[in-house]
């Protein structure tokens, strides 16, 4: 029984990383394009390559922002499948709240919505 449990150990600290890396990358073009992500409507206006959604003109980084937001949901559905759905959402809401702790309200979003 022990062994399953370092594998699963093992198995979230490897999404963690990858999860983590994704959504920091995120964060980090949002900011840098001032798109407000946590807004409504903002992460799907930066998927239909609408960049009227930026505070500011950057197309590359908008661009990379895009990208990463696309990868984000591979990476999301990917550990969906290897970790199951409960955990996975678990791991994405402490990196979210992490991020959002970092970030401030660069990101958007209602003041203390989780």
């Amino acid at each position: 029984m022990s062994e399953k449990r370092e594998t699963d150990e093992r198995k979230a600290s490897v999404w963690t990383h990858q999860i983590d890396d994704v959504m920091l990358e995120i964060s980090r073009q949002a900011a840098l394009c001032k798109v407000r992500l946590l807004d409504p409507g903002v992460i799907e206006g930066v998927l239909h390559n609408n960049e009227s959604v930026c505070g500011t003109s950057n197309p590359r980084a908008f661009k990379k922002l895009r990208d990463a937001l696309i990868m984000g949901f591979v990476v999301r559905e990917k550990a969906y499948d290897q970790l199951g759905p409960i955990e996975a959402e678990e791991l994405i809401t402490r990196i979210r709240e992490k991020l959002k702790e970092r970030f401030g309200g660069k990101l958007g979003g209602q003041a203390g919505a989780a």
